[in-house]
This record gives C-alpha cells, structure tokens and sequence, in this order.
C-alpha cells in the first residue's frame, strides 16, 4: 500500500510540473514555440554577424603576408563590394 501512494504522489508531481501543465493549453504551447523560435533566430544572426565580423578583422590584419595577403585584401574586396 506504501508503495501506490508514493506512486500516485509522483504521478500527481509529474502530472503538476509547469512543462505539462503549458502543453495542457495550445495557446500558451503557441506562444511558448514562437518565442523560442524568434530567440533561436535572433542568437543565430548575431552569432553570425560576430563571426563575419571576428573574421574580416583578422583578414584585415594579415595583410603584410605575402601569399595571404593578397587573397585576404581580395576577399575583403568582395565582402565590400556586396555592400
């Protein structure tokens, strides 16, 4: 008997966590996907934009090698170019 009251006391703890009760209303599981969703698309164009940026600026220092150089000052032509 011990045993199905500590049973039905998880079940009634698992059944009352806040993860199950949003998935209870479709409106609030909606909201909650849509937020997730515009923050995942937002870290990923930012983390983006910092890497782009990250990169240009150490293509930007390696100039004054001879063979990188040159491809580094051509890269960066283009990435201006398409601005």
């Amino acid at each position: 008997m011990a045993d199905d009251q500590r049973l039905n006391e998880q079940m009634d703890q698992l059944l009352n966590h806040p993860a199950l009760r949003m998935q209870r209303s479709m409106i609030a599981m909606l909201w909650f996907n849509l937020l997730r969703g515009l923050a995942f698309g937002l870290g990923s164009v930012l983390g983006a934009t910092i890497l782009v940026y990250v990169t240009v600026q150490i293509l930007a220092q390696i100039e004054f090698i001879p063979i990188l150089g040159v491809w580094a000052i051509q890269l960066i032509e283009q990435i201006e170019m398409k601005r």
